[in-house]
């Protein structure tokens, strides 16, 4: 196999023209520039137009920045001490501009020489009615500058450490301009094949990388940034097909082969409602994915209350059909309860055995869990991560569900795989919706369902926003509800930097709550992060058993609890929550038949994220137009699970920006890889290098 030419880019940064030891250790240190290629991807903040020479008469009260040419007239130095400062005259054909200085006035006076001409450039002002540049930058005016530079100048970011050693942000454009003479186009290879850059009319990589740095015009940097946004998504889209498609390959999964007698009995007798198109699409996606013989790792994405469960149950009785066992994994110990609960209930007339495993399971009852699952007498186990423990051994698991997936990471979902010599097929459903951009970059690797519809009989719930003034007339609409029978949630943040804090505010608004609200008349429950887990779940469960009227709690309650007769919801400062953990909240309450509400209590003062936050939650209750709203708030870095994606590393791109880019991206990267799953094809080969190349980022880097 022959060895690829070293190339240029990968020299120490050191070597560079300009650089030297001194230099290159501070570049090391501050911007992790070790080589000739961490430079050239080093991109400009912005660019500075000097390719325009223009009159001196042009400049107006509104012109901001101005390159002109001129005779310098006079210098002089006015003042004393701290005063001091020193002021020429440019002229030219139609007027007189003047450039001051308050520093460094012996070094520049030493440069001046009255009577030559100077290109001069810097931001207007006006003095006494006289436009002025303040400390401009200036050069001898040559053939070459005579009608301004042949290209932008570009601006670095930088660091005031480099600064103190004359490398700002204008003179590492001096760096980058010694460094592009010497790449060729064999330096920057091409890495999307030749189809799709005439197709979209992208210029080559070469072109791109050196019009992003000094491009001829506005015009020209524009197409370099498109061109590098799409190579961003499209390598990013091209590894996630590589990897899911070697996922196929390798991963065996159960077949299920028939859709039998528990499956159709429960659907045909025992389903408490009608199934919602969205539930039935999901359910025979999933029916497809378990005939294959591949394993499936699929994401389901529903809203707060969409009716997630019943799904997951129906796949477990087609596992059970095709004698398998299933398993699902809750976050904590009050979900797993309920989802048990729920499930039993269900079931209650089938003969399919169903158990409970948390951390709170005597060790008696894990004994006989134990041997049902070994003898295959219980089909369906609920439990919190207690399931992933080794001593848990299955007969025959074929199917596992998880709720919540970002408090689940992918090592916990692999040791799923291995409770079965051939790995079980995995749901993993969030009720945290997470926007089709995001999901497409952050969990390429899962196909996804959505679930967009309700359920019938829901009621949207209403939700109003208060500011704090208006206290009492909230607690009195409160006093309603429970009157009606119903239930009610007062919710405090937590100040993630002080837990004393959070604990201090929730104690006062706890009596704060009592003094509306007192005993023996109305009872409260409390639920805090700083209690026994045992407590804490004796008060929800007495809220849960309606043996208290309202809960106050922090947001500890924020997953999945489930109280059909809550139908008011709280939420004290709502200004400090995030929009998706608002809409977590919001699913609390209108989980029953009765109409819900939620009431958004803020201070008066708010700024304008906050505002916008709490409007949108007035508007809708759609959770994938609010996490799409939430991508653009807040940045993908912030939202749920996909901190630890690494899918998310684009320089140029923005997945809230650029949402055509992602797409056309995806939809290329698709096609290359169904019609050439090698990449062998010769038009394919440029991407192949290129992906082998980029050791250790992608299955590519096995072959070679």
């Amino acid at each position: 196999m022959q060895t690829a030419r070293p190339s240029i880019l990968d020299s120490p940064i050191e070597y560079l023209k300009g650089v030297g030891p001194l230099r290159g250790d501070m570049l090391k240190k501050e911007l992790g520039i070790f080589s000739f290629r961490d430079l050239l991807e080093h991109f400009p903040l912005r660019h500075i137009d000097k390719t325009q020479v223009s009159p001196i008469a042009a400049i107006t009260p509104a012109t901001e920045f101005i390159q002109v040419a001129g005779v310098l007239v006079q210098v002089e130095t006015i003042g004393e001490k701290y005063g001091k400062r020193m002021v020429a005259q440019l002229k030219d054909k139609t007027g007189v501009l003047e450039l001051v200085w308050f520093q460094g006035i012996n070094w520049v006076q030493k440069m001046l020489e009255p009577g030559k001409e100077y290109l001069v450039f810097g931001r207007t002002g006006f003095f006494n009615g006289r436009p002025q540049i303040t400390h401009p930058e200036l050069e001898l005016l040559s053939a070459q500058t005579m009608d301004g530079k042949s290209f932008l100048e570009p601006v670095y970011p930088t660091t005031e450490k480099l600064k103190a050693r004359s490398l700002n942000g204008r003179q590492i454009g001096k760096l980058m301009a010694a460094l592009l003479p010497q790449i060729s186009e064999r330096d920057i290879a091409e890495n999307i094949p030749e189809s799709i850059l005439q197709q979209l009319q992208l210029v080559s990589r070469y072109k791109a990388y050196c019009n992003l740095h000094f491009p001829p015009s506005v015009d020209a940097y524009d197409k370099a940034v498109e061109r590098l946004k799409f190579e961003e998504f499209f390598i990013a889209q091209v590894r996630l097909q590589l990897t899911r498609l070697e996922r196929h390959k390798q991963s065996r999964g159960v077949v299920f082969e028939k859709v039998g007698d528990l499956f159709n009995d429960f659907y045909a007798n025992h389903l408490p409602f009608e199934l919602t198109g969205a539930q039935k699409r999901v359910i025979r996606e999933i029916r497809l994915d378990t005939a294959k013989g591949h394993q499936m790792n699929r994401l389901l994405q529903g809203d707060v209350g969409s009716g997630k469960t019943i799904v997951a149950l129906l796949c477990m009785l087609l596992a059970a059909d095709n004698g398998c066992q299933s398993c699902l994994v809750a976050p904590t110990e009050i979900l797993a309860q309920q989802h048990y609960n729920g499930l039993q209930e269900l079931l209650k007339e089938m003969p399919v055995g169903i158990k409970l495993l948390t951390g709170s399971t005597k060790k008696k009852e894990r004994k006989i869990i134990a041997e049902g699952l070994m003898d295959g007498s219980i089909l369906i186990l609920v439990g919190t991560h207690a399931i992933i423990e080794d001593t848990v051994q299955f007969k025959n698991l074929g199917f596992a569900v998880i709720d919540e997936q970002h408090r689940f990471g992918v090592a916990q979902r692999a040791q799923l795989w291995k409770k079965a010599d051939i790995p079980p097929h995995i749901l993993v459903m969030t009720a945290t919706p997470i926007p089709r951009t995001l999901a497409m970059t952050a969990y390429g690797d899962l196909d996804y369902s959505i679930m967009d519809e309700l359920p019938p009989g829901r009621q949207p719930i209403t939700t109003v926003h208060r500011f704090e003034t208006r206290r009492a007339s909230v607690m009195d609409f409160i006093r309603d509800e429970i009157a009606k029978g119903r239930q009610a949630y007062i919710i405090y943040p937590l100040i993630e930097e002080s837990e004393s804090l959070s604990y201090e505010d929730l104690m006062q608004g706890y009596e704060q709550v009592k003094s509306y609200f007192p005993e023996p008349a109305y009872s409260i429950s409390m639920v805090h992060g700083r209690m026994p887990a045992e407590q804490k779940d004796t008060n929800m469960q007495r809220f849960v058993t309606h043996n208290t009227n309202i809960m106050v709690s922090t947001t500890v309650i924020e997953v999945g609890v489930n109280v059909p007769n809550a139908s008011v919801m709280v939420v004290e400062s709502a200004e400090k929550f995030g929009l998706s953990q608002l809409h977590q909240l919001r699913g609390r309450v209108g989980r029953g038949s009765e109409k819900s509400y939620c009431i958004l209590l803020t201070g008066v003062k708010l700024s304008n994220d906050a505002r916008e936050r709490i409007k949108i939650m007035c508007a809708t209750n759609d959770g994938f137009v609010i996490a799409e709203k939430d991508l653009e708030l807040r940045g993908p870095g912030e939202i749920d699970g996909t901190k630890q994606s690494g899918a998310l590393n684009f320089r140029l791109a923005s997945i809230v920006n650029d949402k055509g880019l992602l797409d056309t991206a995806k939809y290329f990267a698709e096609q290359i890889i169904s019609s050439d799953e090698g990449l062998d094809a010769s038009p394919n080969l440029p991407l192949k290098n290129y992906l082998i190349a980029q050791k250790g980022k992608t299955v590519w880097s096995k072959i070679s």
